[in-house]
């Protein structure tokens, strides 16, 4: 999971009801150049995330607003030890962390906000050794257009609106996709308005700048907006106290259609079971349309609009063409239609059918949805007892708000496209991204948050430049009309270009990381190359035939066959004296069998004997060591450094050194002494190939038992003490000159 050729990023969002920890992983864009196809080079860095590199605590860190001090050891150190389980320790330091505070900490007072992000900021630097160079732009509350920026880069990274821009033609020129999120606290919308009115309301723009893989700048112009307090449990707070105005100030029980019929909560929606005398209490009547009715008001559709035109209180967006905007909406949006509602296999969402799950649900009393519910669920009561009014507020925020069409799937307007994009649009829309709205989650695998796009504008700020010249920095500020390269307000991307290895990614002559680095990361694409082009399956077929391989290499006797054939092959020249030359003229293959099979080396650890006519007298064979019964040992005279076999003696890749070589007669090369194959005696004496290298040695304790009759022409005597028996010639004319003198 590691690797010398990733990049890592961590980033915390600090929301209201909780701090999420996400982890994302990218390429180093120098590496990722490296074969890069021409789509690879026009398209954004590839970022990956997984399950379980998310994690998430409750409650939000707005609650230590009056105890900051607490807000490290007690929130945050949880969640910094699970990222150090996953990211590799000598990728810590060069690794960003980012905390950015939403609306839950955007409601604090500024002197406690303040008092905040230096806390944790402190503490990160004081307990973790993760990159934090700028505290004011790692540890920050932002705002909401920030976050609905961030959002609307993600969705588009993810739907590809940004890198197949092609396949994704809404009309009018116009490909990527409108984005809104609904939390706790406030709700965003971010789109690129149609061209009429991106002119029109140029300076209510942004301009986001990124930067492909080949260095090449692209720009965007988003308009993005934030509504403090329309999240749905600011808005639920709100709905409660304009229950309490329509009734006397003595009144202790408000009808609440909202709630399922029966249900008696308090007013901060704790179940009650026996109300108090003297508290004021909710009672749920289940009267869906009266709901909507009374959570149409908190839209503030009659403020006065300053700068129109206006959605939701008074608030300027411009107008959105639903004919090319086509919007996704996360959190709140997707858990309020695929929550209790059901919903899971829709592949659009459709206000009809929506809407009448959402009548069917609230018209049950709450004893019945009670015991519908599965116990071992966390928050499964709450969920269904809020259900209703969140379907209303939802309901209400989406069509009455926002705008969009309340319309079914066979209502959909035609989206007019050339031939050669029609089969991309129709996958698209089935899975409901050209519809006007369509509440998703997950895009192939990966929660669409705006996590993910702060960390998708930080990765584009580490590839360098194609022109080497940083006029166009990655980033985004107010919408450039006068021509200036950076606008005052721009927001930097926070990451620059360096290469990754070596002494904080500095170059070492010339190379990043050195030889051994680049030979580690070559290894790591060739691993990489096989599991991409030949897919899950391939890999899984390659890894079969390496297994298979080794399987039938693991007896030792069908190695050394092979590595004979192959030697005969690749044999070295003698001189015109017989003597082996050391590495003389040694081929490629050779040197290649020689580290497969064990043969010895010329160069490094191993050693090649020089052997002449009348030297053989001189070998002594060396101590052979039992290998619990295998019948197979070690020679200790072998220098080579290979690693050991298993436990049954088996040394794979070992030399075996020149024991009990037998001369020939005439047999060997230029008519010198050669070495045959020797019989073996019992099923396990020694013997050598051609080469010199042994197949397989016995015991010292059979060795020296008196041999009579002989085997295959072979004779045998009990040797001097301390010493393995020499044997006769095999040709039985005389003694070899291996016997004792």
């Amino acid at each position: 999971m590691g690797g010398k050729k990733w990049r890592w990023g961590v980033i915390l969002d600090a929301g209201s009801s909780g701090t999420r920890l996400h982890i994302y992983r990218w390429k180093d864009p120098e590496k990722a150049l490296k074969g890069a196809s021409k789509h690879d080079l026009a398209s954004l860095p590839k970022l990956m995330t997984e399950k379980i590199w998310t994690k998430k605590i409750r409650p939000g860190i707005s609650t230590f607003g009056e105890k900051v001090d607490k807000v490290g050891p007690d929130h945050l150190q949880s969640l910094i030890d699970h990222a150090l389980e996953i990211i590799p320790k000598d990728k810590i330091r060069d690794t960003p962390i980012f905390l950015m505070a939403t609306a839950g900490v955007r409601l604090l007072p500024a002197v406690q906000q303040s008092a905040l992000t230096r806390e944790v900021c402190y503490y990160l630097r004081s307990n973790t050794q993760f990159s934090l160079p700028d505290c004011d732009m790692h540890i920050q509350v932002i705002k909401g257009e920030t976050e609905g920026l961030y959002g609307w880069i993600a969705s588009n990274y993810l739907l590809g609106g940004f890198d197949n821009p092609d396949k994704h033609q809404h009309g009018k020129g116009h490909h990527t996709y409108g984005f809104l999120d609904m939390g706790g606290a406030s709700a965003q919308i971010a789109f690129a308005p149609n061209a009429t009115e991106a002119e029109k309301h140029a300076d209510d723009l942004k301009l986001l700048r990124l930067r492909t893989l080949d260095g090449s700048p692209v720009e965007y112009k988003v308009f993005t907006t934030t509504w403090l307090g329309f999240g749905v449990n600011q808005a639920r707070e709100s709905y409660v106290e304009s229950l309490e105005d329509l009734y006397p100030s003595s009144s202790t029980e408000l009808p609440d259609p909202c709630l399922p019929k029966g249900l008696r909560t308090t007013l901060d929606g704790v179940p009650v079971k026996t109300p108090k005398p003297k508290n004021t209490t909710l009672i749920g009547t289940g009267h869906f349309d009266e709901c909507l009715k009374k959570t149409y008001p908190l839209l503030g559709k009659d403020k006065p609009c300053s700068d129109n035109p206006c959605l939701i209180n008074g608030q300027h967006v411009p107008a959105i063409d639903f004919d090319v905007n086509h919007f996704i909406g996360v959190s709140e949006y997707w858990h309020t239609t695929h929550g209790v509602f059901g919903g899971k296999d829709d592949k659009a969402y459709d206000f009809t059918t929506y809407q009448k799950r959402v009548k069917d649900y609230c018209s049950q009393d709450w004893t019945s949805i009670s015991k519908g519910l599965n116990p071992k669920k966390e928050h499964a009561a709450k969920n269904a007892q809020e259900a209703c009014f969140k379907a209303s507020w939802l309901i209400n925020v989406l069509h009455d708000g926002i705008g969009v069409p309340r319309i079914g799937m066979e209502d959909l307007p035609q989206v007019n496209v050339s031939k050669g994009t029609q089969g991309a649009l129709e996958h698209a829309k089935e899975k409901g991204f050209l519809e006007p709205f369509q509440a998703v989650d997950k895009i192939d695998g990966i929660e669409v948050s705006w996590t993910l796009g702060k960390m998708v504008l930080y990765a584009a700020g580490q590839v360098p430049p194609k022109s080497g010249d940083d006029g166009y920095p990655v980033g985004f500020g107010g919408n450039v009309v006068s021509g200036k390269a950076v606008p005052d307000d721009f927001q930097f991307a926070g990451s620059s270009w360096r290469p990754v290895g070596g002494d904080n990614g500095k170059h070492h002559n010339g190379t990043v990381g050195g030889d051994d680095d680049d030979w580690d990361l070559d290894a790591e694409d060739i691993l990489d190359r096989a599991r991409t082009r030949g897919g899950q399956m391939g890999f899984w077929v390659f890894l079969g035939l390496v297994g298979l391989v080794m399987w039938w290499f693991r007896k030792r006797e069908r190695r050394m066959r092979v590595y004979s054939r192959v030697r005969g092959l690749t044999r070295r020249r003698r001189s015109h004296t017989g003597k082996y030359v050391p590495g003389g003229n040694r081929s490629p293959l050779t040197k290649l069998t020689t580290k497969l099979f064990g043969g010895r080396s010329s160069s490094g650890g191993g050693y090649e004997r020089v052997m002449e006519e009348g030297e053989l007298d001189r070998f002594e064979l060396g101590d052979v060591a039992s290998s619990s019964g295998s019948g197979e040992y070690s020679d200790e005279d072998s220098s080579s450094d290979h690693s050991r076999g298993s436990k049954a003696g088996s040394q794979f890749g070992r030399s075996s050194g020149l024991a009990t070589p037998t001369a020939t007669s005439g047999g060997g090369l230029g008519g010198g002494y050669g070495f045959e194959t020797v019989t073996t005696v019992g099923g396990g004496m020694s013997a050598l190939n051609r080469s010199g290298l042994v197949v397989r040695t016995d015991s010292r304790e059979r060795l020296s038992l008196p041999l009579s009759g002989g085997v295959g022409g072979v004779t045998g005597r009990r040797s001097r003490a301390g010493s393995p028996t020499r044997m006769k010639s095999p040709l039985g004319g005389g003694t070899s000159p291996l016997d004792d003198r």
